[in-house]
């Protein structure tokens, strides 16, 4: 399995502001043809900030998840301009949604979601060396920032409000960092 398939058509079936999706007519090494379908996004990707305080407090964001249709407990997040790399664009969108600025980004990983339908990358970035800082942002209204004890973690994991994988998961990589620079 160490040849990708060889793809014979893309098509887009149908797009909106944000995404499109697109079918694909694959055939694979052995000879098997598939169509499959998959969500894209721009090709600039996202990130996730993990923004901690001075008082070893992490932000998080109460917002409006429309997939939901309810309010959840998440981390600050948004997509990458085009111009912008990722720190850049984590220290934007930490100002916009949070009301902070860092000093202090770092690149952590970079995350996928269901990588068999959808090609978003999400860079995770730890934010260090917070000060406040208000930049206008796209959100319908305003989030309310919620700080967080990092040693206390495990109860929000347990919160019922707070289920984003990509939240969890970059909180669980910047906890394993932090343990390691100890």
């Amino acid at each position: 399995m160490t040849a990708k398939p060889e793809i014979l058509k893309l098509s887009k079936v149908a797009n909106s502001r944000l995404f499109y999706i697109e079918a694909m007519e694959l055939r694979f090494s052995n000879g098997v043809e598939r169509q499959y379908e998959r969500l894209r996004t721009g090709r600039q990707g996202a990130v996730m900030i993990v923004a901690i305080n001075d008082r070893d407090e992490v932000l998080l964001i109460r917002e409006y998840a429309a997939g939901l249709e309810e309010y959840v407990l998440t981390l600050p997040k948004g997509l990458i301009d085009p111009g912008e790399d990722a720190a850049t664009a984590a220290n934007r969108e930490l100002q916009e949604e949070a009301g902070f600025g860092a000093r202090e980004v770092s690149h952590v990983r970079q995350l996928t979601a269901a990588p068999n339908y959808m090609g978003h990358r999400l860079e995770v970035m730890l934010a260090r060396d917070l000060y406040p800082s208000k930049l206008e942002g796209d959100e319908p209204e305003p989030l309310e920032v919620i700080l967080w004890p990092l040693s206390q973690l495990p109860e929000l994991f347990e919160r019922e409000e707070f289920s984003e994988g990509r939240a969890i998961a970059a909180l669980c990589l910047v906890q394993q960092r932090l343990a390691k620079a100890d």
